[in-house]
């Protein structure tokens, strides 16, 4: 299986695979390349719909560009904290974001978020934003509005009043209870189509079963967000369930 960066000519490839409608997992085959690998490909480079292998392969350019920039050289680099290789973290923020875009989150939205994840300090300034990602202020600031929207970030002034956008610890649990109600509202809508299109009807009977489906859902995940909410301010230690023996 051959390693190392996508050329020019696989990604042609992968256009016309994706222009005949073809499966990550074929397109791939057909290449000999993982999966993952053309997922990551597609979903960084503006989705199924809007791939195009020239300006994927200049944005990868550009990005193997300011990576090369970045990088510390010679004896006297920092040594970077934790013991963490630049290239993994890179490459692990990468699949993060392409995870987000999968689950439906916009391709800027995504690394902003990812960004916070990933923070050790825990929050970050827009300019600090701005900096990591080598984007524009506005791409940021209407990626921070939309994740203020959907009640997946907070922010907070500084002593020295800047602004500062932060991920808290209830946030997937926020987001659960989010999805938990928009089921709740499918289920809601569906009963309403069984009395519009009568009892009896074929269609009716169809949409009783989505409703009665979605309510299922929807009260069990209400169920285990609950109860699961203190695992998020639990230490690992104690959550993994793990003891550690006595020595």
């Amino acid at each position: 299986m051959p390693g190392g960066r996508l050329t020019q000519q696989e990604r042609q490839q992968i256009a016309l695979g994706l222009a005949d409608g073809l499966a990550y997992a074929e397109i791939a085959r057909r290449l000999d390349r993982p999966t993952s690998t053309i997922t990551r490909e597609v979903m960084r480079n503006d989705g199924p719909t809007a791939y195009r292998a020239d300006l994927a392969h200049r944005a990868t350019e550009r990005r193997a560009h300011r990576r090369k920039q970045a990088a510390p050289r010679g004896p006297g680099a920092p040594v970077q904290r934790h013991g963490r290789d630049d290239a993994a973290v890179r490459e692990y923020e990468e699949a993060f974001t392409t995870l987000l875009m999968r689950q439906g989150l916009p391709k800027m939205t995504a690394r902003v978020l990812t960004c916070l994840f990933i923070a050790d300090a825990g929050s970050l300034t827009a300019s600090e934003l701005v900096q990591h990602l080598q984007v524009s202020p506005a791409s940021v600031s209407k990626a921070v509005a939309f994740l203020e929207d959907q009640g997946l970030i907070c922010r907070e002034r500084d002593e020295r009043r800047r602004e500062r956008y932060f991920v808290d610890g209830d946030v997937w649990y926020r987001s659960t209870i989010a999805s938990a109600r928009g089921i709740a509202q499918v289920a809601e809508t569906a009963r309403q189509g069984v009395g519009v299109l009568g009892r009896d009807s074929p269609a009716a009977a169809r949409l009783e079963n989505i409703a009665r489906f979605s309510d299922f859902i929807s009260e069990t995940m209400l169920r285990a967000a609950e109860q699961a909410r203190e695992v998020l301010h639990t230490k690992p230690e104690t959550a993994s369930g793990v003891v550690t023996p006595r020595q």
